[in-house]
């Protein structure tokens, strides 16, 4: 009983934190909003233009305070390079301005709090180790949420980089000059990750390696395709404004497609949340309601099983759901 309470306590302090943090957030945000639509009437056009950029540097100056206290932590810190995990591409993938090293020392600063959570409310060295494990995956779990973001609106932005760039070819430009020009016009994630290639090349990387590094980094099927096209065209010749227009048609294509898998079963991975967030908030409810009704399940040898047995097939239960409503296309 009082690991189920401290569970829930956890778990409650958890989200009360991040809707603090969430509210004061989008409270900033709104004011922000106000103050620059005023702003705008007094703008310049030019220098309205340059708005998505400067909300976006904000949001980098919020993300930086939160990092500084984990990158003064990491500075003596070598961390634990692990062949299977490259952390620095992580890093870049995430978009976080964080080295590898200072990733993990953020991973084991979470697992801190974890243990001295869970150990300081049941006393055991067991749920100490519960709470260490549960911070890591936090942070993972946090990391790869991030990823997905990420990857998700450069894929959006594809389209509209593809049809820039295919008009900058059509006016005259070079590719070269076509991609200088979107690394200053578009909007993060893309806009940054074409700046890297400008950087890369500038400091001596050849075109094709720089383009095979941010395909890497942006982990995209159809940014892949757009490299392979260019590095085809600059081999064998062609009209490289003509192939980009086919491969945005294409992308829109896939974009359009997604979405409508997306909304067709969206039921399906509601279905899923609910079911593996059930449990636990029946088991919150019959607490409260009738303390005693699931004392044996804490105090029993068979009931440790039971709740053994009911976590692993709620985790079986949710990724087949996921698996059956993840269609990749």
């Amino acid at each position: 009983m009082r690991a189920l309470i401290a569970l829930l306590v956890m778990v409650g302090s958890f989200l009360i934190c991040y809707a603090i943090i969430h509210a004061q957030q989008q409270k900033e945000k709104q004011l922000v909003e106000k103050l620059e639509n005023f702003s705008h009437l007094h703008q310049p056009a030019r220098q309205r233009r340059q708005t998505p950029q400067t909300r976006s540097q904000a949001k980098a100056q919020l993300r930086e305070h939160a990092f500084a206290f984990v990158r003064r932590l990491a500075q003596n810190w070598q961390g634990i390079h692990l062949k299977k995990v490259d952390y620095d591409l992580k890093m870049q993938q995430a978009g976080w301005p964080l080295l590898g090293k200072e990733f993990q020392m953020g991973l084991l600063v979470l697992a801190v709090i974890g243990a001295v959570l869970l150990g300081v409310m049941l006393l055991q060295p067991v749920w100490a180790l519960v709470g260490a494990a549960s911070g890591v995956l936090l942070g993972l779990m946090l990391m790869n949420i991030a990823i997905a973001r990420r990857q998700k609106a450069f894929a959006n932005q594809l389209g509209d980089m593809l049809t820039m760039t295919s008009n900058a070819l059509r006016a005259g430009f070079s590719f070269m000059q076509a991609v200088e020009m979107i690394s200053r016009e578009m909007d993060d994630p893309i806009g940054g990750e074409f700046a890297e290639v400008m950087r890369e090349m500038r400091l001596g990387a050849s075109l094709e390696k720089a383009l095979e590094a941010m395909a890497r980094r942006v982990q995209s099927k159809d940014f892949e395709l757009v490299v392979t096209a260019v590095l085809i065209q600059r081999q064998v010749g062609g009209n490289l404004a003509q192939i980009l227009d086919t491969i945005s048609e294409t992308v829109e294509d896939r974009i359009r497609m997604r979405r409508e898998i997306k909304s067709l079963t969206a039921q399906g991975r509601a279905s899923g949340m609910v079911l593996a967030a059930l449990p636990l908030g029946l088991a919150g409810i019959l607490t409260i309601v009738n303390p005693g009704y699931l004392q044996p399940l804490i105090t029993e040898d068979l009931g440790h099983f039971a709740i053994a047995g009911a976590i692993v097939l709620d985790i079986i239960g949710f990724y087949v759901i996921n698996r059956i409503v993840n269609i990749e296309v």
